[in-house]
């Protein structure tokens, strides 16, 4: 079985998981980024490259998980996306300052703070996105919910 097929016959939560694998490079390369390249802190960085890797996730999800579901209005369902999935970014926040602030000062905190919050916050974007962002629902809107 070609890597497509197998892809493409797998779970939407499995496929949300790889995407996530990629979304979490994105997340720690721009957090090292912020700390290394702009001198940010940990926690004023892992803002900004929380918000990379959401609208990079939410266009692989777009293209690779929810492709059969996806809405047509692209603008409204990354607003949609971003916002709802915030809920599970709070979640993956928490977990990620949680652990830095004990492990401060470590090179691999980063990385590892960004990967526990990331697993803490999946399953509730998961089922946030499923329902709410790629419903096949062309005009769904947040008043809507």
């Amino acid at each position: 079985m070609r890597w497509q097929e197998a892809y493409d016959r797998s779970p939407k939560i499995v496929r949300f998981g790889l995407v996530g694998c990629a979304g979490y490079c994105v997340d720690a390369g721009g957090l090292y980024l912020a700390l290394y390249a702009l001198g940010l802190g940990y926690y004023t960085g892992r803002i900004i490259s929380y918000a990379l890797a959401a609208s990079s996730t939410w266009y692989m999800n777009r293209q690779f998980t929810f492709a059969d579901t996806r809405n047509d209005a692209r603008f409204r369902e990354w607003a949609r996306f971003v916002t709802l999935n915030l809920l599970g970014g709070g979640v993956n926040y928490a977990v990620y300052a949680a652990y830095v602030g004990t492990h401060a000062g470590s090179a691999v905190a980063p990385a590892v703070g960004v990967a526990l919050g990331s697993i803490a916050g999946m399953f509730i974007n998961f089922y946030l996105s499923r329902w709410f962002v790629f419903n096949g629902r062309p005009h769904t809107d947040l008043t809507e919910l």
